[in-house]
């Protein structure tokens, strides 16, 4: 409940005829300081007049008054500089400075608020916390957060790219490759294909482009999923066990730690196995995706990257080692994972090259290109689309992944633009009351 009382007293949502201390004196919020969200008051630098006296120092803000003892802050010189204690319940009075008694002020405000609040951020995790608002909020604020969403969700896949490419001591085709392994995760393997990647740079696996059953080999026995023992049935295994150990060898390379997939409950389609065969085929191939970002101009050439991919027939009808089964299928990708790759490799890679190298015009295209691909289909997109949300393109649904993961399923909707107008507008135009601790 802090929380709440910060956000209350940082955007100035304490009725003014309501903030009066506890012995009497009005009080009036000049400045109400920056927030501080490391040790020491919680309002740096406010500017408060108590009764007819201005008063420039720090805030400090308390459910109850008696926490300033419970937290040892009357022992702790920091807290000197404080001019007032914000409280919820006064259940004492507070001395500092030699025995100077601190000004106290309960904190009011609409009488809902809290109630509002708790509403929202304790309400079931599946839904939406502010799905009647959002069906009746003009569409202009909506437009406008989720525009923010969209880019604040760029422009962090592009940090990431940018921090492996200083890691990987700027080489891009390295930093490229390490993004696309991830995205082949397609989520539920992310963190799996990325710690694969690390381990076996992209350098090692083009010396030998030439020899495909060598990069798998690589790939699946870095990855723990080869075969530990000959199968005398499957030749390919065999010949990928021999590369592995002669790779490795040759490399000196260790194996990493031991690299956990996820494949309980998911279907034959979602298993790692093709997607690895898919990258080893792409390095293969040359791994032209690299150098292709900087001079992609449409769609088509986007998704072109991943549409040539083709499989060896080993794979056409196995989603992993064992005998041949299914519908052959000898293209890595389909079309909704293509669109998934452009929007989460291509589109930020271009972003990110733009940023680097202070290209604007490549990072005016990659948002174009958000905006020509289809919104994604999931469980996020639907759940807003029952609150009234419509989700036109790659640019919305992103939007809305952002919106969903970074605010509404950690509750943060204090730090939401739209959480921020429904519990604000609200606010204001209440009468005052008592703020429910």
């Amino acid at each position: 409940m802090e929380r709440l009382m910060h956000y209350v007293w940082q955007h100035r949502l304490v009725l003014a005829g309501d903030m009066v201390t506890t012995d009497g004196r009005r009080v009036e919020i000049i400045d109400p300081g920056m927030l501080n969200r490391d040790a020491g008051p919680d309002f740096f630098n406010a500017k408060v007049r108590i009764g007819s006296d201005m008063w420039c120092g720090n805030v400090e803000m308390h459910v109850r008054a008696s926490d300033w003892y419970k937290h040892g802050h009357d022992s702790d010189r920091a807290y000197d500089s404080v001019i007032l204690h914000v409280v919820g319940a006064d259940d004492c009075s507070v001395s500092v400075d030699g025995g100077r008694l601190l000004p106290q002020m309960v904190m009011q405000c609409a009488p809902d608020f809290s109630e509002r609040y708790r509403n929202m951020v304790d309400g079931p995790s599946e839904r939406l916390a502010c799905f009647n608002e959002l069906r009746e909020v003009p569409k202009i604020y909506v437009s406008d957060c989720l525009t923010a969403m969209a880019f604040e969700r760029l422009y962090e896949k592009s940090e990431r790219i940018l921090t492996l490419l200083d890691r990987l001591d700027g080489n891009w085709p390295e930093a490229v490759y390490v993004t696309l392994a991830r995205a082949l995760g397609f989520g539920l393997n992310s963190q799996a294909f990325e710690q694969l990647a690390l381990a076996v740079p992209l350098r090692t696996l083009l010396k030998h482009r030439d020899n495909a059953e060598a990069i798998e080999g690589l790939l699946f026995g870095h990855a723990g999923l080869l075969p530990a023992s000959l199968d005398e049935q499957d030749p390919r295994v065999q010949l990928m066990q021999r590369e592995y150990r002669f790779m490795c060898h040759k490399f000196g390379l260790q194996p990493p730690a031991p690299i956990v997939w996820k494949m309980a409950r998911t279907r034959p389609q979602n298993f790692p196995h093709r997607r690895i065969a898919a990258l080893a085929a792409m390095v293969a191939d040359g791994f032209a995706v690299a150098s292709y970002v900087s001079s992609m101009c449409t769609l088509e050439e986007a998704r072109s990257v991943f549409d040539d991919i083709i499989l060896p027939y080993y794979w056409t009808r196995r989603f992993t080692f064992g005998p041949m089964g299914g519908v052959s299928m000898s293209r890595a990708f389909s079309r909704s994972s293509i669109d998934s790759l452009v929007i989460n490799v291509v589109v930020p890679s271009m972003y990110a090259y733009g940023l680097r190298y202070g290209d604007e015009a490549m990072q005016r295209r990659a948002v174009e290109l958000l905006e020509e691909l289809p919104s994604e289909r999931n469980t996020v997109t639907r759940l807003f689309e029952a609150a009234g949300v419509e989700c036109r393109d790659a640019f919305m649904s992103q939007a809305l992944i952002q919106l969903r993961r970074a605010y509404c399923e950690p509750r943060k909707c204090l730090y939401c633009r739209l959480g921020h107008r429904f519990l604000s507008h609200k606010a204001k135009y209440c009468p005052g009351g008592s703020l429910q601790i």
